[in-house]
């Protein structure tokens, strides 16, 4: 009988079919001693790098569950087989972590010459320092009868690259994003000179120098504060509003020079540490800046006079430098030695930046306002965009304060603030004794002369 069933035609394909559909089954549903997994979602990968001797050591730190397409070998309701487990680990080591991350030394590609890895427990604690790190590694493996399950065990590697000087200039390029969805490698480098040097790097962060030298400080914090305000469209629409109804040069120039001096002082007190470290303080920045623009731009409708215009701009520039001050935070591990250089070249930065701006947006607004139409209209219309623009700002901002609470007056915070007050107060004093010469420096007399205008 089952011959005749075969022998159709039909019945035969749908035999096959049916045995097709069986063996899939039977396949998935078999116990497996292997296993493989999704990619997950937080990942965080612990290094250190350190030049010793004639080589230069990398120790890594990454979860089991954070190498992909690796088939653990395991025993049991899951636990690793760690007798079967040193060729599966030499491959991830080498595929996942080796094949992802470059050193250079002196810019010169160094080439791996030895790595030795060890399996850690969920609790182990020896990556809290290099020399923890690097004796576990050295030291004995975890005993066979050890029940680790794969999805909890940590992949500790220690990575060995021939160079010629501990003196040289190092740089590493880790690329470890594949490892997860969200990545961050907390990688501390140890110069020869005992300091620890602290990185926090998302995802692909790109070449990242680790003893940077005084120009490429320069350079990159240049670059930094130079992108920072173009991409910033708070602080472009509050420079807008500054320069709006201005026409007079000497204006101009004092209240571009007030904003940049405010900005300056509260970025660098920021980034050395005097600014509240609390996590409502960020929000209010950014709320206040949106109230500067909004006040900016009322100011240009109800048309108030530009003569001490730059008397509030240095409040506000004060406001404005904090916010400066958050874009640098995360970029300040990346100076090396260099801490005030880096703050001063991202200030020039900055100031480039601007300059680039008005130098493009004060001749559009004269052709704006010589050939589009009167120029107190002009105004009016513009600054009500700004409004616009910043009020829905202001009640973004709002809500994203309104969820922290409020902070304790305790002495820590009293003291904060008496200092920025007495600080606001000094500042305050030096500006009532400088307006009153500058208020003649600015009378609109001569103005002929000094009035801003792309007439030839």
């Amino acid at each position: 009988m089952l011959r005749q069933f075969l022998g159709n035609t039909e019945n035969h394909r749908l035999s096959w079919r049916v045995l097709s559909l069986l063996a899939v089954l039977v396949f998935f549903l078999l116990p497996s001693d292997t296993v493989a997994h999704e990619v997950p979602n937080d990942v965080t990968v612990q290094a250190f790098v350190k030049p010793d001797d004639e080589r230069l050591r990398l120790l890594v730190r990454v979860p089991l569950e954070a190498l992909q397409d690796v088939e653990w070998p395991t025993q049991g309701p899951g636990y690793l087989d760690l007798t079967a487990l040193d060729a599966v680990l030499y491959d991830a080591a080498n595929l996942w972590i080796s094949d992802n991350v470059e050193l250079y030394e002196d810019d010169v590609l160094l080439h791996l010459s030895a790595v030795r890895f060890q399996v850690s427990l969920p609790s182990d604690r020896s990556f809290a320092s290099y020399e923890e790190a690097l004796a576990h590694i050295q030291g004995p493996r975890l005993s066979e009868d050890t029940e680790l399950y794969w999805e909890q065990g940590m992949l500790d590697v220690l990575f060995d690259y021939p160079i010629r000087s501990k003196q040289s200039e190092f740089s590493i390029d880790p690329n470890f994003e594949r490892l997860g969805l969200h990545v961050l490698t907390a990688l501390r480098f140890l110069p020869t000179d005992g300091t620890v040097r602290a990185f926090q790097l998302p995802g692909h962060p790109g070449l990242v120098r680790l003893d940077p030298r005084l120009h490429q400080v320069v350079v990159r914090f240049v670059e930094l504060g130079f992108r920072h305000i173009l991409d910033g469209i708070d602080h472009l629409l509050f420079l807008l509003c500054l320069v709006l109804p201005v026409r007079c040069f000497r204006q101009l120039l004092l209240i571009v020079t007030s904003f940049t001096v405010a900005h300056s002082i509260t970025l660098i007190a920021s980034a050395s540490g005097f600014a509240p470290q609390a996590l409502w303080f960020s929000p209010l920045v950014e709320m206040l800046i949106a109230i500067s623009i909004v006040y900016m731009a009322i100011e240009n409708i109800v048309g108030t006079k530009v003569e001490h215009r730059w008397i509030i701009t240095f409040g506000f520039g004060l406001i404005h430098g904090f916010g400066f001050s958050f874009a640098l935070q995360q970029m300040l591990q990346f100076s090396g030695s260099h801490l005030l250089t880096s703050l001063l070249s991202f200030n020039v930065g900055v100031e480039l930046g601007q300059i680039l701006v008005l130098l493009v947006l004060i001749p559009a607004l004269n052709l704006l306002f010589r050939y589009g139409g009167a120029e107190r209209i002009g105004i009016i219309i513009v600054s009500v965009f700004v409004i616009h623009t910043g009020w829905h700002w202001l009640v973004e901002r709002w809500g994203v304060l309104s969820q922290y609470p409020m902070p304790d007056l305790n002495a820590l915070l009293m003291l904060s603030a008496m200092r920025w007050l007495t600080l606001i107060l000094a500042m305050g004093g030096v500006m009532w004794l400088l307006s009153g010469v500058l208020s003649k420096w600015t009378k609109p007399g001569g103005e002929d002369k000094e009035t801003i205008s792309t007439e030839d």
